[in-house]
């Protein structure tokens, strides 16, 4: 048996999985209220695995309306000890293509209305500053790239995720604004999570693929919905196998 229990949390086209067996469905409440979906808990070989889809398995709620503490919370209730995310992404860079994927190092939160924090009266739980230079876990990007080498898919090895709102999509004067930001890929999910998985103790990386140019592109196709469904469907597969691959690494960090 692995030592760590690994949670997934699966993005836009990702709201299903058939990776792990064994599941039971857990039913959590927690402080901030109920997580998105019943958690799949069960087992991917020897390693345990806590599934959880972001925007419900109907891909009902959209992203300002997703209660993020209470997903982490559900996520260290079931005994998560690491936390491994799928994301759709537009691509504010030509050489990430759509279809590619990037492993995150950095993220930009341009969100204004989403609850960021456990620590909100000081008084209960102390003065609490988390360190965030580097929000993704090192130890598990390196796995992720490793074994994307291994499978020969196009990926990119790092870039910094700026999220956004929604769930509009992006102005062009906005899109070329994040580009001008440092900014490679822009989503709707990742930051908030991530702020919170690290206020949770639960080290935390996501793999995002590319499913458009945004609207920085003159010459391509503002990103529509159906576009973004088209190629995450297509592409899910990849994601899948990436994952099948490194949780049990993971799962024995």
């Amino acid at each position: 048996m692995s030592k760590n229990k690994i949670a997934i949390i699966g993005g836009s086209g990702l709201e299903k999985t058939n990776l792990i067996e064994n599941i039971s469905e857990l039913e959590l409440e927690t402080k901030w209220g109920k997580p998105s979906s019943p958690l799949r808990d069960g087992f991917l070989g020897d390693t345990p695995v806590v599934f959880l889809s972001r925007h419900g398995y109907d891909h009902s709620i959209p992203p300002t309306e997703v209660n993020n503490r209470a997903n982490i919370a559900a996520l260290k209730m079931a005994g998560c000890t690491h936390i491994l995310t799928s994301t759709a992404v537009g691509s504010l860079k030509e050489e990430i293509k759509p279809g590619h994927l990037v492993v995150a190092d950095q993220f930009i939160d341009f969100t204004r209305l989403r609850a960021l924090t456990f620590f909100e009266n000081f008084k209960e739980s102390g003065v609490q500053h988390v360190s965030l230079a580097d929000p993704f876990h090192a130890q598990m990007r390196h796995i992720l790239i490793d074994a994307l080498k291994e499978l020969q898919f196009s990926f990119h090895d790092k870039g910094t995720i700026i999220t956004i709102e929604g769930p509009r999509f992006s102005t062009r004067a906005e899109s070329h604004m994040y580009r001008t930001w440092g900014a490679d890929i822009v989503n709707m999910s990742i930051a908030p999570e991530a702020i919170l998985a690290a206020e949770a103790g639960l080290p935390y990386t996501t793999v995002a693929m590319s499913t458009d140019y945004d609207a920085w592109k003159s010459d391509a196709d503002p990103v529509t919905w159906e576009e973004v469904l088209r190629v995450m469907t297509n592409n899910a597969e990849k994601v899948t196998q990436l994952f099948a691959k490194v949780i049990p690494l993971i799962g024995n960090l």
